[in-house]
C-alpha cells in the first residue's frame, strides 16, 4: 500500500518537473470580491483550506487577520482583498484560504472564492501593464478566454505587510 502512495508521489512530481521543462506553469485561480480573476502560482501552493478559526493579534498589520493552527503547523492569515486595497469582509465564514510556504515559513491568503488550476506556456505570460491601483502586487497577466488574469506577487504582498 506504501509503495503505491509513492508512486502516486513520484508520478505527480514527475508531472510537475515537466510542465517546468516544457516552458509551462500551473496556476491556482481565485476571485477576490470584483469580478477581476487572479492567479497564484501553484508551486507556491501547499493546499487551499476552507476558512478556520483565526485568533486575532492585537496590533497587527491590519491586513493581518490574525493567525490559526493546522495539523500543528501554526501561521498567518492575510485578508488578500484589504491588502490589495478593497474592503476589508466582515464575515469570512464561507471563504478559502490558499496556504503557501515562503522563506521556509506558512502563511494563508483569504479569498472569497477559489476556482481551479489552469496551465499556461510561459509565453502567454506578460508583464503587468504600469496602472494604478493593486498591480503593484502582480508578477504577471495572461489572456484567458473569458478575459485576463492576474498573477499575484506572494513574495511582494508578504515583504509589504512585514514578513521576511
Amino acid at each position: 500500500m506504501a509503495n503505491n502512495a509513492n508512486n502516486s508521489v513520484l508520478q505527480e512530481v514527475d508531472a510537475k518537473t515537466q510542465l517546468v521543462g516544457r516552458n509551462r506553469l500551473e496556476l491556482l485561480l481565485f476571485r477576490l470580491s470584483t469580478k477581476q480573476r487572479y492567479g497564484i502560482n501553484v508551486f507556491k501552493v501547499r493546499e487551499v483550506i476552507t476558512c478556520p478559526e483565526i485568533t486575532k493579534i492585537p496590533h497587527s498589520n491590519p491586513n493581518v487577520l490574525g493567525v490559526t493552527s493546522i495539523r500543528g503547523n501554526t501561521f498567518i492569515i492575510i485578508d488578500l482583498q484589504r491588502a490589495m486595497g478593497m474592503p476589508a469582509q466582515e464575515n469570512y465564514e464561507n471563504f478559502s484560504v490558499i496556504v503557501t510556504e515562503y522563506n521556509r515559513k506558512m502563511q494563508g491568503f483569504l479569498v472569497p472564492h477559489v476556482e481551479h488550476i489552469v496551465n499556461k506556456n510561459w509565453e502567454d505570460i506578460h508583464v503587468p501593464p504600469r496602472i494604478a491601483g493593486d498591480s503593484h502586487y502582480l508578477t504577471g497577466v495572461t489572456q484567458m478566454d473569458d478575459g485576463l488574469v492576474e498573477i499575484l506577487d506572494v513574495e511582494k504582498v508578504l515583504y509589504e505587510i512585514g514578513g521576511d
